[in-house]
């Protein structure tokens, strides 16, 4: 890195760590969905414990599920001459134009959790959401006998939801006595609430319900309660964050998660994040293979 681009990024205010050299460490950009979920808040925590460790700098910017705000963070980046953008998406479509941006500008970005549709980047670090939604489905189908009618809150702008939806379906898909009835958007936990309680009521003979995410399942697990329906609907959610499991121990409405493990996946981000600022030749995709979780 060059004294004109040092005194630039001073300047515009990005945090620079000094190496026990006497040099400047490479600079990465991180654009995150949100610090609004236990799940991205331990992605965060994981990528700055190791940006500490590696002896680079690490600027976090928090896009609030906000895609104008991660597109104007991502264009802030470009400015300050970041050397590598980890971006997780608040949009997958959305954030192409942000990302081809990057790329002219000679950054390489590396997506995290969610990936980007129709852009190239130089790795994707995210769990096998599709594996993992299969493995929902066969859950589902285990604690229902093979039959049931299943209902589905969804987030379908974010792709790593739309892999995780279809492994479900194509789970649910190979047993005949099963069926989807119903499936709608619930991006946050009051709209999931919504969703749970909508389909509940137009669908009263559902018994289980797929949770795109933690906040989704435990919203509808309230849904199922204020319902009445306690004995017959089952409830299974995505993420594996700690109220979520706890769910899973304590209400018998909850009978699984499937757990990521955001810790591996900020840790791999800038792990691979070193290894490009270095010249090293990454893979293109990195997928983390995710739990289950059904009680201790």
């Amino acid at each position: 890195m060059n004294m004109p681009r040092i005194l630039k990024t001073l300047v515009a205010g990005t945090a620079l760590t000094l190496l026990a050299s006497g040099a400047f460490a490479d600079g990465i950009g991180a654009s995150l969905l949100t610090q609004q979920h236990p799940f991205y808040i331990e992605l965060a925590e994981a990528m700055k414990a190791e940006a500490k460790e590696k002896n680079v700098a690490l600027e976090v910017a928090i896009a609030n599920q906000d895609l104008n705000k991660q597109l104007a963070d991502v264009e802030d980046f470009i400015v300050k001459g970041v050397d590598v953008i980890v971006i997780s998406p608040v949009d997958s479509q959305g954030v192409r134009a942000a990302i081809a941006k990057a790329e002219k500008a000679g950054i390489k970005v590396i997506t995290v959790d969610v990936p980007a549709n129709g852009a190239t980047v130089t790795s994707h670090i995210g769990t096998d959401n599709f594996t993992g939604g299969v493995k929902a489905g066969e859950l589902m189908a285990e604690v229902l006998g093979n039959k049931g009618k299943v209902a589905i809150i969804d987030y379908p702008t974010v792709q790593s939801v739309v892999n995780r939806v279809n492994g479900f379906k194509e789970a649910i898909a190979k047993h005949p006595e099963m069926e989807i009835v119903a499936t709608q958007t619930g991006i946050t936990r009051a709209e999931a609430l919504a969703a749970a309680q909508n389909m509940l009521q137009a669908n009263p003979d559902i018994t289980g319900i797929f949770g795109f995410g933690d906040d989704a399942a435990l919203a509808a697990a309230v849904a199922v309660k204020a319902a009445g329906l306690e004995s017959q609907v089952k409830v299974i959610g995505f993420d594996g964050m700690k109220e979520a499991r706890d769910a899973v121990d304590g209400n018998p409405v909850m009978v699984g998660v499937i757990q990521q493990f955001p810790d591996q996946m900020g840790k791999q981000a800038i792990d691979t994040a070193v290894k490009v600022v270095a010249g090293e030749t990454v893979p293109a995709e990195q997928p983390i293979v995710p739990g289950v979780y059904t009680g201790k």
